[in-house]
């Protein structure tokens, strides 16, 4: 048991390390590669296209490649994307013309809807029963840090070279390619042991589809939930109790990601214009605005996985609700320095609380059907990007036909809308989930009689 868990335990540092350098490469190539397209002479407009299209790619693609990285295994297709996208940032370095770029951020979108799905459920299998939202958390903290760090990186590479933008690429490929030789050493995949000959690693549930009875006798006469369950023996629990027992459908948290990261990221890259042309911030009174932001976030991720492990998953959800709403206050009320940086900080925080909380509700959803965890990961996921998508575009019309303040307003609407609807799919969830059909099976008899006795 123990070697298991430190094999859980580096395989999932080997994640974050991974997650920490992805990032840092991405972001050199998200600084430099609108600036390398004009240089090319794309307009405005075909930059915007160009910038947009990786992520479009990814929300399309992903529910095809979470099938695939259940049938071809998550470590494979986790380590393809890893190589697909340095092979991107590689071509990068010598792509010479516009339609050059379109390909490749086309392939950087599939290099992404091969990714996020096995990483997530990666994380959710190696993150441990009662720590998945704090491994989530770490993970989204090594990313942030990442980010702000390669946007500095990528401007100083940028001033020393004179703009040599293969150079920053082939930067960016060097550090992509890095995480490889670890992910494939220390991340288990089809042949580790605890999946060999029949056997499925599952951190969160013992069966596909669980037996929540079963479940808490065991764990209350002692006996850990094991991961090394034989997928027919499995099979037999999921056959008898397919018929009365059910997971809760996906659809409806996929919605959910779409609300509340549609409300988190409404101002994503409109920030800049808000805080210079709408509160009248110099350039250099943003930057700290950025910089101590990026510092809550640092120190608040871990903080809301922990909460959301030990405390309630669904009031650290709540959180990104509360936090939007009162951001959105504080924007239209008190446009200053003090002001606009005090909302940007309650804002990222409320994102750092909502990261965690996810990718551990993500986790469980996608436990009744380890299977097909990497499957359900994307839709959930899909729902997510398409709603960071939308947003951006629908803040920028609120804002440039009725003003600052109808945006604003909009944006506390939905998160208050969207508290309403995570409480209301949460209830379902657990009414589902709690259903008492499960004891009338016969191979759950004895423990229907436990617990029946055990309520008289």
């Amino acid at each position: 048991m123990r070697v298991r868990q430190l094999h859980h335990s580096a395989a999932l540092w080997a994640i974050i390390f991974e997650g920490l350098l992805s990032r840092l490469s991405f972001g050199l190539i998200t600084f430099a590669l609108p600036l390398y397209a004009r240089h090319l002479g794309l307009s405005l407009t075909e930059v915007g296209v160009l910038v947009a299209l990786n992520s479009t790619v990814a929300v399309a693609l992903k529910p095809i490649m979470g099938w695939a990285a259940d049938r071809v295994g998550l470590k494979r297709t986790f380590v393809a994307a890893i190589s697909l996208r340095s092979l991107v940032s590689l071509f990068l370095g010598f792509a010479a013309a516009p339609w050059h770029l379109f390909v490749i951020r086309t392939a950087h979108g599939l290099s992404m809807s091969l990714r996020d799905p096995s990483a997530n459920a990666l994380i959710a299998e190696h993150g441990g029963e009662r720590s998945v939202a704090s491994a989530f958390a770490w993970y989204q903290t090594a990313k942030t840090i990442a980010g702000s760090v390669s946007k500095a990186l990528a401007a100083i590479l940028l001033t020393v070279t004179a703009a040599n933008y293969p150079l920053v690429f082939f930067v960016a490929f060097a550090l992509s390619v890095l995480p490889l030789l670890v992910v494939s050493r220390y991340v288990k995949g089809e042949s580790d042991p605890t999946r060999a000959d029949g056997y499925r690693a599952s951190s969160l549930e013992p069966h596909a589809v669980p037996c929540r009875v079963c479940e808490t006798h065991r764990r209350a006469d002692g006996y850990r939930a094991s991961s090394l369950e034989p997928l027919a023996e499995r099979s037999d629990v999921a056959t008898a109790a397919s018929a009365v027992q059910y997971g809760p459908k996906v659809l409806p948290f996929v919605g959910l990601g779409f609300l509340t990261a549609g409300t988190a990221e409404m101002l994503n890259g409109l920030f800049p214009v808000l805080a210079t042309e709408y509160a009248g911030l110099s350039t250099a009174q943003a930057g700290i605005v950025y910089a101590v932001s990026t510092l809550a976030i640092i120190f608040s991720g871990p903080i809301f996985g922990w909460l959301s492990d030990a405390v309630s998953r669904k009031h650290v959800l709540m959180v990104r609700g509360a936090a939007n709403t009162l951001s959105s206050i504080l924007y239209v009320v008190a446009p200053t320095f003090v002001g606009v940086g005090v909302a940007k900080t309650i804002d990222e925080m409320g994102k750092s609380a909502f990261r965690p909380a996810w990718g551990a509700l993500m986790a469980e959803i996608s436990s009744f059907d380890t299977r097909n965890r990497a499957r359900t990961m994307s839709w959930m996921s899909m729902g997510e990007d398409a709603g960071g998508l939308v947003a951006p575009v629908l803040a920028g019309f609120l804002w440039s036909t009725w003003g600052i303040t109808v945006l604003m307003g909009a944006r506390a609407l939905l998160a208050v809308g969207t508290e309403v609807y995570l409480v209301s799919i949460t209830r379902s969830a657990e009414s589902r989930e709690l259903r008492p059909a499960t004891l009338a099976t016969a191979d759950h008899a004895p423990c229907a009689r436990r617990e029946m006795s055990r309520d008289l």
